[in-house]
């Protein structure tokens, strides 16, 4: 069993940053994908940002190439997602994700979640 804990989000004006933490334990010594997803109300969830553990296979939404960079830290089993010029379009609820996979392309049966953290760009 694996689990995810979110941190890092809240309140920005629009032209503001935040960086999202997630940190994973359990049963994760495996090739795996850490990635962030989000969901404004009223909208389906979409993925943002992916990065493998392997390192080298990152994916970005064309929406927010060249103002978000996904990390991650093998070592402490964590992800994050560092966000820059922040605009009122960004705001939504922020998911992490892990699957155990060797890539962002390909679908597992092993899927966890974590319990999401809002984000809210607003003047």
């Amino acid at each position: 069993q694996v689990q995810l804990v979110e941190s890092g989000g809240g309140l920005v004006q629009p032209g503001g940053s935040l960086r999202l933490s997630c940190v994973a334990s359990g049963s994760i010594f495996r090739t795996n994908v850490m990635d962030w997803y989000r969901q404004a109300p009223g909208k389906q969830r979409e993925l943002v940002a992916a990065s493998t553990s392997g390192g080298g296979d990152t994916y970005y939404a064309d929406s927010v190439k060249g103002r978000f960079t996904i990390s991650r830290d093998n070592t402490k089993n964590t992800v994050y997602l560092q966000m820059n010029d922040l605009t009122p379009a960004d705001t939504a609820v922020y998911y992490c994700h892990l699957k155990f996979t060797g890539s962002w392309r390909v679908n597992s049966n092993e899927n966890y979640w974590g319990q999401g953290t809002q984000v809210t760009v607003s003047s």
